[in-house]
């Protein structure tokens, strides 16, 4: 349930694009309250369902493509994961992960979140897989710093990715 300054705030919002303005409306989206992005303003700022925007003081707009951003280095890397995920079966992925982390022990680089992949990866679900490598959850973000499945995506497909990630 929004507050009343919140309520407030979202009805005056507006989306500053090519100068243009409009006035957003609150809407009921099953349990919650969403704002609806007009298509045309979605596709000047090149995002789709899935992506996220920034709410401001000034109002909302895409994320920076600056690089410097915590939110467009996280979905750099989950955008990563999910490239991982449409090329390669559960399998190979946990095979290939699982020798990463074992040349990683060797040589004496380990920590807590390894051994967390380490125990995902040696899991039977590929839910439990696909939930780490593509969740937007602080858990799959914190797993996604450091991931066992480096290595798989050939270098140009990486490369893509991050200029995509940096505009």
């Amino acid at each position: 349930m929004l507050t009343e300054s919140l309520r407030g705030f979202f009805t005056s919002a507006v989306i500053t694009c090519y100068n243009s303005r409009m006035k957003l409306e609150l809407r009921r989206i099953g349990n919650s309250v969403g704002v609806i992005v007009p298509k045309a303003t979605l596709q000047k700022w090149a995002v789709r369902e899935g992506d996220y925007l920034d709410l401001g003081e000034r109002g909302i707009r895409p994320l920076s493509k600056s690089g410097t951003s915590h939110a467009v280095l996280d979905e750099l890397k989950r955008k990563l994961a999910s490239e991982v995920v449409s090329r390669f079966t559960p399998n190979l992925i946990r095979a290939h992960g699982l020798a990463n982390l074992s040349r990683w022990r060797k040589n004496g680089v380990w920590g807590q979140t390894y051994a967390e992949w380490l125990e995902i990866l040696g899991s039977a679900s590929d839910g439990e897989l696909f939930a780490a490598m593509l969740g937007r959850d602080e858990n799959s973000n914190r797993l996604r710093q450091s991931p066992p499945y480096v290595g798989l995506l050939p270098r140009e497909v990486v490369a893509r990715l991050n200029e995509e990630a940096t505009g």
